[in-house]
């Protein structure tokens, strides 16, 4: 922990040079205008920031109106950051002499790295090491730079010409091109930022630093992040958790496409997305995520400007009465709960309502109320103590103003702040965060359409959950044998040099029983003879199961035969499947079969691991069977599992419902189910070299009758 500590310490103190800079060189400064070495400097000088700026150019004698000098070792007094705008080749050289004049940290703008192929790898490379050769940070390459509105900072080191409010707001984009394009929409709902960093290749600098920046930054209340990808999602993961808790986290994930993702080897590798998995990373890592850069932003406008709703019931107020239905639609489907008014309210709200109307939710207040008549009605609403939040809509009729109706909500919002509640608003047909609701952090949120303010409050309320949801534990668990485990892996590689390895049926049996994770007594047979042998001997009914190394889907080939009464169907089950793999030339890949006792009840589940390039063993929970890659039911979790992240992963799926009892369905053993994750989270974490692990299905028992694994599939390398 002290380890941590001091780490956090560091990288605080390393990013003040870059955020918080006293003096800051731009190396290409340029006076040809429109060239981004005269942008960023410009932008330098018009954002008034509070230090030294030294413009760098060998071929200027002075860059508007700026003394220019030929290098960085020119340069009189000390210098914080550096700003490099030179060609890629140049670049090395330009950093190699900031680090000798003693400059603390980069911002590269240049491209020309990693993003063009080998030759810019090296040179990333190459610049990377100078960076840390010399104890320099560093930011970049192929970035925009980064924006600081503190008004003792006025930091604006990008070439970007928006310069944004002054706000709460910390952005962080992965993207250049994404970059210029949050500014301007920033700008354009009015929302204050705080910092703006464009990471780009990310060859130091990262969101990892970024975070535990914020954290500790009185300004920033909100985290904004644009991504396309991770650098080290462990850490991420960790770092993320702990901000989380304490600001509202908010991202949007650029590469949604799962054509990325690893090839079909188990059913666990083929359902594991890098879509879902993301998904799973930001869950755990208590972050919110949204779909598009719209969704960023109207969560982060109500974020930043209205308290954090502790719940999840909604009133609706409007003045007509179709966007009411479609916002109470839309809380449905977001999860929202629309509560009847209680009679203390009823009675007040008819004291302020003029007409003769229907007191539900949605309130509709028809086309003929006016601004003061909405007013009276939202300050009920804002003591209310069956709500945590309202909507109010207004669609301009004839008969009110809209800027009558904005003056109204502006003035009831500091009743609203006051409880602890938010308010937000739809003006049908204005887009936008008007400066007539407030000002910028105090201001009430509008929206363009009810859909579109239901979804942001759905989005901060869920964040309200997951940022005061317990972390859990991993527990010890009682009764395992590892020695073992390891003994069976072992021996089984040993006796096999192909990699990878797909196990035999009772090596991964063996396995699962010393973990503790009950499975069907299973026999391998190789000829129909020792099949009926076995069948005899574990009792009727059994079923009788294909064999392979090579074939994930058993039932395609018409490789499982169930219900099976007697010795003579035994045999006669072996030869059909063998006949089957005949017909279609894969003989070859049978392995003889394997032979198990029927469960005829129980809810099909699977359990799978599969190991990922970045995110390291990813556990999959969801519906089992045969379906289980139509329907793609499933979660995701990365490992290992707390106890909270087994319940959790259980309650993730749609079929969860099936579990607590559907229908004429008994309950199942979720708690026993919750043990099978944690045991396999636990069979996991001992046995590093399981690259795949297949409980395919898994049939969960009534409520106190445990569960049974009644196929699995397992891969080592």
């Amino acid at each position: 922990m002290s380890h941590e500590k001091d780490e956090r310490a560091a990288t605080l103190a390393s990013l003040r040079s870059i955020l918080c800079p006293r003096s800051v060189a731009v190396i290409g400064a340029s006076r040809k205008a429109g060239t981004i070495g005269q942008l960023i400097f410009q932008s330098l000088l018009q954002a008034k920031f509070n230090g030294v700026v030294y413009p760098v150019n060998p071929n200027a004698k002075a860059i508007m109106s700026v003394k220019a000098y030929p290098s960085a070792l020119d340069i009189p007094g000390s210098v914080d950051l550096a700003i490099i705008v030179v060609p890629a080749p140049l670049v090395a050289k330009v950093a190699d002499e900031c680090g000798r004049k003693g400059v603390h940290a980069l911002i590269v703008i240049s491209d020309g790295f990693r993003e063009r192929g080998a030759e810019g790898a090296a040179r990333e490379n190459e610049l990377r090491d100078i960076a840390l050769g010399h104890g320099m940070r560093l930011v970049g390459p192929n970035c925009m730079g980064v924006i600081n509105t503190n008004p003792s900072v006025n930091l604006n080191a990008t070439f970007s010409r928006i310069y944004p409010p002054r706000g709460d707001i910390a952005l962080l984009s992965q993207s250049g091109a994404m970059g210029l394009v949050i500014l301007e929409h920033a700008q354009n709902l009015n929302l204050g930022i705080s910092t703006f960093v464009s990471v780009g290749n990310r060859t130091d600098i990262s969101s990892n630093d970024l975070l535990q920046y914020w954290e500790q930054d009185r300004k920033t209340r909100v985290i904004l992040l644009y991504l396309e990808s991770f650098g080290n999602p462990k850490k991420f993961s960790r770092i993320a958790r702990r901000v989380s808790v304490k600001k509202p986290i908010v991202a949007v994930k650029g590469g949604r496409s799962s054509a990325g993702s690893r090839a079909a080897s188990s059913h666990t590798g083929a359902l594991a997305t890098p879509e879902i998995v993301s998904d799973a990373l930001f869950h755990q890592a208590g972050i919110i995520r949204v779909n598009s850069v719209e969704e960023l932003f109207n969560l982060a406008t109500l974020l930043s400007n209205q308290p954090i709703p502790k719940g999840k019931r909604l009133v609706i107020v409007t003045n007509g009465g179709g966007p009411g239905i479609i916002a109470a639609d839309a809380s449905e489907q977001h999860g929202l709960a629309l509560p009847e008014f209680c009679p203390e309210t009823k009675q007040r709200l008819k004291a302020v309502i003029k007409r003769d109307i229907e007191l539900n939710n949605p309130l509709d207040l028809t086309a003929g109320a006016g601004a003061d008549e909405f007013e009276g009605v939202l300050k009920i609403l804002a003591q209310d103590p069956d709500s945590d939040g309202v909507l109010t809509i207004f669609i301009p009729p004839v008969v009110t103003d809209p800027q009558a109706m904005a003056e109204a909500i502006r003035r009831v919002n500091p009743a609203f702040r006051r409880q602890g509640k938010p308010l937000v608003a739809c003006f049908m047909g204005q887009k936008g965060t008007p400066r007539k609701l407030g000002p910028v952090g105090k201001s009430v949120p509008s929206y363009l359409f009810p859909e579109d303010a239901v979804s942001a409050l759905a989005k901060a309320a869920h964040y309200h959950e997951l940022a005061r949801q317990p972390k859990g534990a991993i527990p010890k668990i009682g009764g395992i044998k590892p020695e073992r485990a390891r003994k069976i892996i072992q021996k089984a590689m040993a006796q096999n040099s192909r990699r990878p390895l797909w196990l035999a049926p009772d090596d991964i049996f063996g396995l699962l029983d010393s973990y503790g994770i009950r499975s069907v007594p299973t026999l391998l047979a190789r000829t129909p003879t020792e099949a009926a042998a076995h069948a005899s001997k574990m009792g009727f009914p059994v079923v009788v199961k294909l064999n392979s190394p090579s074939i994930v889907h058993k039932t395609d080939v018409g490789g499982v035969i169930l219900d099976l009464e007697s010795e003579s169907e035994v045999k006669e089950a072996f030869n059909d499947i063998k006949a089957r793999l005949t017909k279609l030339g894969r003989e070859r890949e049978m392995d003889g079969v394997i032979v198990q006792k029927m469960i005829r009840e129980g809810t099909e589940v699977i359990v799978g691991v599969t190991q990922d390039p970045s995110f390291g063993p990813l556990i999959m929970f969801g519906l089992g069977g045969i379906y289980a890659e139509l329907l793609k039911d499933i979660a995701v979790r990365l490992h290992p599992l707390t106890d909270l992240d087994a319940r959790s992963l259980i309650g993730s799926v749609k079929m969860a419902k099936l579990l607590d009892g559907f229908r004429e369905l008994p309950p199942a053993d979720t708690k026993a189910l919750e043990d099978l994750l944690l045991c396999f989270s636990a069979l996991v974490e001992d046995i590093p070299e399981i690259a795949e692990l297949d409980l395919n299905p898994v049939k969960v028992m009534p409520r106190g009758e445990g569960y049974w694994v009644v196929d699995a599939r397992s891969m080592v390398k």
